[in-house]
């Protein structure tokens, strides 16, 4: 009897250490503060328990790439060395290409979102090389990396990651194994979590809302998403500017974001002279963009230019997203 009593706590000893680790990496690492609260509001505002949630979050990791690409953005280039990265003659025939097989498609987007072709192209052909390059971060890493390990931002990275289990969830989605951006956008539009949720559409009737692979989806959702963003069908974008020399510039560039500050009629009184066919009351704003030797250029920016910081928020995005729909709308003229 003791001879079999030592041989069972022999067998335990043994057993023991495959079965523990897992249980206590589920009890340790999702117990800090943070983790509790992360947890609860998971709960409350997506009804995800805590063990559904720990199921996934187990599987992720910290990623050193997330947090040095996050603090080192393409968009902290001045404009000189940010926009020849996006105008280039191989993007623009690759969205001439892209526009003249989904043609069919992107006329039914402009119909019914009133966003027209150029800007829909433009936007995936910027974020994803129309669907060339969709990312290399595992979302679930940068999400939870992001989350509990980038403090600057924690409070919107929770709440993206709390979307993506909801999301993974909804639209049956592998959650470990879809790949995006550094700071977990996915699919040809690079939607996060919550965009993802809110904003995607499924246009092709198919029953499922998939911008990961499918390209007509992308299509309609980013259309979509200018729409809810107020984007206004016929109306301009921006228009470039040239200042007379007793102006004071210093007055009309702010660093407030990317609302937009003054009226066009404002702006042209200032003595800020540029071209529109907007109402003098319309909203309006002078940005400068640095260009090589200490110069600059400027361009007015009117409601629908902030529209497409919406969908991110630099300035030099959004010019970029519009000079590129401007040559890929006169390419398409002879479509």
């Amino acid at each position: 009897m003791k001879r079999t009593l030592v041989t069972l706590l022999s067998l335990l000893c043994l057993v023991q250490p495959i079965l523990a680790p897992n249980t206590y990496a589920a009890d340790t690492q999702f117990n800090s503060a943070q983790h509790r609260a992360f947890f609860q509001q998971l709960q409350s505002q997506h009804n995800i328990n805590k063990a559904d949630a720990i199921a996934i979050l187990q599987h992720a990791k910290l990623s050193d790439d997330v947090l040095t690409a996050i603090s080192t953005p393409w968009e902290a280039k001045p404009w000189f060395e940010y926009y020849p990265i996006f105008l280039t003659e191989r993007r623009l025939e690759a969205g001439l290409k892209f526009w003249r097989e989904h043609q069919t498609t992107l006329e039914r987007a402009e119909r019914e979102y009133g966003v027209p072709a150029q800007i829909i192209v433009a936007i995936i052909g910027v974020e994803t090389f129309y669907g060339g390059y969709l990312g290399r971060h595992k979302v679930l890493d940068a999400l939870y990396t992001l989350a509990f390990h980038y403090p600057p931002r924690e409070t919107f990275f929770r709440s993206e990651l709390g979307h993506f289990l909801a999301l993974v969830h909804e639209e049956k989605l592998p959650a470990t194994e879809l790949l995006g951006s550094y700071a977990g956008a996915m699919g040809f539009g690079q939607f996060i979590s919550s965009s993802y949720r809110a904003y995607a559409v499924d246009f092709d009737g198919d029953g499922q809302r998939d911008l990961l692979t499918n390209p007509v989806d992308a299509i309609g959702s980013v259309a979509n998403y200018f729409a809810k963003h107020r984007w206004q069908a016929g109306q301009p974008i921006a228009a470039p500017a040239w200042v007379s020399r007793d102006t004071n510039v210093d007055n009309f560039v702010s660093n407030r974001g990317q609302q937009l500050t003054h009226t066009v009629g404002e702006l042209l009184d200032a003595g800020i002279h540029f071209t529109t066919e907007a109402e003098r009351n319309t909203k309006a704003r002078l940005f400068k963009f640095d260009e090589p030797a200490a110069n600059a250029s400027y361009w007015v920016a009117l409601p629908n230019f902030y529209t497409i910081t919406r969908y991110n928020h630099s300035p030099l995005y959004a010019m970029v997203v519009f000079q590129l729909s401007e040559q890929l709308r006169r390419g398409a003229q002879g479509f």
